[in-house]
């Protein structure tokens, strides 16, 4: 047998080669993939466990992807957010843990209301939206995308979680920058939530984003801007009073999406808020 025989040999070598190829955090992936691999926890990989051929084969064709910079969530085809398991794969947005912030604001502002009506605009995955359905099994949640291949993924991750025995959001395939957008929740929506795109045009991404992602999700214009305008004008007419919006932007965007919102004049608290790094990576505001 050819390689490392080991699975802490077999890691130490993955690490190498993605620290090489410039991975954000080579161990991790590593351990995230062997256990992909091997079928269990990444917190249980004992390194001395023998490595049969096929394997050790298997392990190593998928650290030569992510060494080419093919994101890692593509190579195992799920992702988390919210406590839920989402399946990604080529031609879908990968949730990222930037938004578990946004996510729990949005929860947090449905405490004590009843029933709640929520929207998630940008679905892509439908990952916000079904996580906020498994937190509120009453809430009726509506996802809006556009993109085709992004809705076969929405409709696969939604029969899932459905099999699961969550709730059912409602899945509406539309432009969030048309004027009627869900017109018949106008005033009514309790929460309204969006990851849209929000990239400038012309700006260049990490492979993982330029090479493999789909642009859609990511570009927004010559200031990156264009669908949070639309976004903000949404929130204005679908929001009951009372009501909240966070929209997840790029870290030097939060005083132009505040500025957004406030062009509305009906909101009130309008405020952005940190991710896990400390980058400003979320604005909120309440309906007056």
């Amino acid at each position: 047998m050819t390689g490392p025989r080991t699975l802490g040999e077999a890691l130490d070598d993955a690490e190498k080669t993605l620290a090489g190829a410039g991975a954000w955090d080579p161990r991790r992936d590593a351990e995230t993939l062997a256990a992909h691999v091997l079928g269990r926890p990444a917190a249980d990989l004992p390194p001395g466990t023998a490595l049969d051929p096929d394997a050790r084969d298997r392990f190593q064709a998928l650290v030569r992807r992510r060494a080419a910079r093919t994101p890692l969530e593509y190579l195992t085809g799920r992702a988390f957010l919210g406590g839920i398991e989402i399946e990604v794969g080529p031609g879908v947005f990968v949730p990222r843990k930037h938004t578990e912030p946004l996510l729990a604001w949005g929860l947090d502002v449905l405490e004590g209301v009843r029933d709640p009506v929520v929207a998630d605009l940008c679905a892509g995955s439908a990952a916000i939206a079904l996580a906020v359905a498994h937190a509120r099994p009453d809430a009726v949640v509506h996802a809006v995308e556009l993109d085709p291949e992004a809705l076969r993924w929405a409709r696969r991750n939604m029969a899932r979680r459905a099999a699961a025995g969550d709730t059912p959001i409602r899945l509406h395939e539309g432009d969030v920058t048309a004027p009627g957008l869900l017109s018949g929740l106008d005033g009514r929506l309790d929460l309204l939530l969006a990851n849209p795109p929000f990239v400038v045009e012309g700006r260049v991404l990490p492979p993982e984003w330029e090479e493999h992602q789909p642009r859609p999700a990511l570009f927004s214009g010559h200031d990156g801007l264009v669908v949070i305008r639309a976004i903000t004008a949404a929130a204005a007419r679908l929001l009951r009073p009372g009501g909240g919006v966070a929209i997840e932007h790029d870290d030097e965007q939060a005083p132009a999406v505040m500025a957004l919102l406030a062009e509305q004049e009906v909101f009130t608290g309008i405020a952005f808020h940190t991710d896990h790094n400390d980058l400003p990576r979320y604005t909120t505001a309440r309906r007056i």
